[in-house]
């Protein structure tokens, strides 16, 4: 299943690469696949490949170790020896294997080609193809296979930057067509111009549920066309975009944009980039416009100040969704946290803050506490890596003896030194009763849900007797 050479001549745009008459890959060798028309591929995906496996189904994964072999001599390619170690000691159950990882592999065109009579007989949950240095027609012809035989539920492409026009449209393909792909990794490949359009073009009627772009120098209209396509998607639930240089102005306006549209998406993570206060403001704007959909916004190290807090204030009281926020590694200070301390305590969603290296001391922490006693649901609170002493782990054990829905406060395990051999002391023990007494909502939050499940079976039963009047 290849691409010939000068396949990409012919072709000018990606509407007449997908039309019936394109959908014919051969190679000088007498080897012929026809694909049917797009209309029929998607409808009949499902059986052609049931039906491809069954038909293999009798090959044991040592008879596949050795029509690998047999493959990579017609190719005239050496066998992979990690792939046969792979087959050697994968564990088969009805046919799908958990992984088969390439990451590293040096897959040229015949390697990708010999690998066919592998992804026909076994379904991965997982395919790894991380810097394994595909090139155009390698790409393309592997990629088709992948979409033809719905190989992998999860495929990692990341550092690949050599797949050129052809790898890209295959992609997008895969992306477009397969029924079976929810996650896929695309990490550390610019993707500018070509192949964000075609991306973009892709996820319009795309199944996945997952997608990582991470480092993809997604800042400016690569961005812009991305949101363009995620607004109106219906499929995606995470979208992870850590380390791409977004920035507060234009990036910002369109994520912003991207929330006020699309209510699919539950996770949005967002850390290592410079969304910043202005940023922020944007994306608050569109939280506010979030009634279903966004439950994770990671924003760790974006540059975001206690200025920013200022715009997240007047969001909190109002958001009805979202479950968690990080925002780690920003230099809110202790300023920030008096910014935000009683819109969290009127919050009704955040269930989990992440506040790790955010420049708190113990002034802070005593803000968080004050929180702490009057919200009743936060159920997570990280405050690693900041200067938090004594002072600070007394009010947030006070606050913790109100509290009881408080599960995990993730504290350093050697809290901020103080000098006086007491107070050193007195911190190892009120970091213990802040971890008993957080074990202990935990399983009265164990115990209320087991109660909550039984009361629609109790309410039908006789009343209590020994009820108070």
């Amino acid at each position: 299943m290849t691409h010939c050479s000068d396949k990409e001549n012919d072709e000018q745009s990606d509407d007449t690469a997908e039309k019936p008459n394109k959908n014919q890959k051969n190679r000088s060798g007498g080897k012929h696949v026809s694909f049917p028309p797009d209309e029929q591929i998607v409808s009949g995906f499902a059986e052609h490949r049931n039906t491809d496996r069954k038909a293999d189904s009798c090959l044991t994964l040592t008879e596949l170790m050795v029509a690998y072999q047999q493959s990579c001599s017609r190719h005239q390619v050496q066998p992979k020896a990690h792939i046969l170690q792979q087959l050697q000691q994968g564990v088969c159950v009805g046919g799908s294997v958990k992984c088969l990882d390439l990451k590293g592999e040096r897959l040229d065109h015949r390697s990708c080609e010999a690998l066919e009579v592998v992804l026909k007989s076994l379904h991965f949950d997982f395919i790894n193809l991380q810097a394994a240095q595909l090139e155009e027609n390698g790409a393309s012809s592997l990629l088709d296979m992948i979409l033809y035989y719905e190989s992998t539920t999860h495929l990692d492409i990341s550092d690949n930057s050599g797949m050129g026009t052809s790898g890209w449209r295959a992609l997008a393909h895969l992306i477009k067509q397969s029924v079976c792909l929810s996650r896929l990794d695309v990490c550390n490949v610019p993707i500018a111009d070509y192949p964000a359009l075609s991306l973009s073009k892709a996820l319009l009627t795309s199944r996945l549920t997952v997608l990582h772009l991470h480092n993809a120098q997604l800042s400016g209209m690569p961005l812009f066309t991305l949101v363009g396509a995620l607004k109106t998607n219906k499929a995606l639930q995470e979208l992870h975009l850590t380390n791409n240089l977004l920035n507060s102005y234009q990036d910002a306006l369109q994520l912003g944009d991207l929330l006020r549209y699309n209510t699919t998406l539950q996770i949005l993570e967002l850390s290592d980039n410079v969304v910043a206060d202005a940023g922020l403001e944007e994306l608050c704007e569109g939280l506010r416009w979030q009634i279903e959909g966004l439950k994770v916004l990671l924003l760790r190290n974006n540059q975001i100040t206690a200025k920013g807090m200022v715009h997240l204030a007047k969001t909190l009281p109002v958001l009805k969704v979202l479950q968690v926020l990080d925002l780690g590694e920003n230099l809110l200070g202790n300023e920030g946290i008096q910014i935000i301390r009683v819109p969290l305590m009127v919050n009704c969603s955040v269930l989990e803050l992440g506040l790790a290296q955010a420049n708190i001391t113990c002034e802070g922490a005593v803000a968080l506490a004050e929180f702490l006693a009057e919200n009743h649901q936060i159920q997570r609170l990280d405050l690693r890596q900041n200067q938090v002493k004594t002072g600070g782990l007394m009010a947030l054990c006070l606050a913790l003896r109100i509290n009881c829905s408080l599960t995990s406060l993730d504290l350093d395990h050697v809290p901020a030194q103080e000098q006086d051999e007491f107070l050193m002391e007195t911190q190892a023990r009120l970091q213990s009763e802040i971890t008993q007494r957080c074990l202990a909502n935990a399983r009265l939050s164990g115990l209320a849900a087991e109660t909550s499940e039984m009361l629609p079976a109790e309410a039908d039963g006789p009343a209590d007797s020994t009820a108070a009047p």
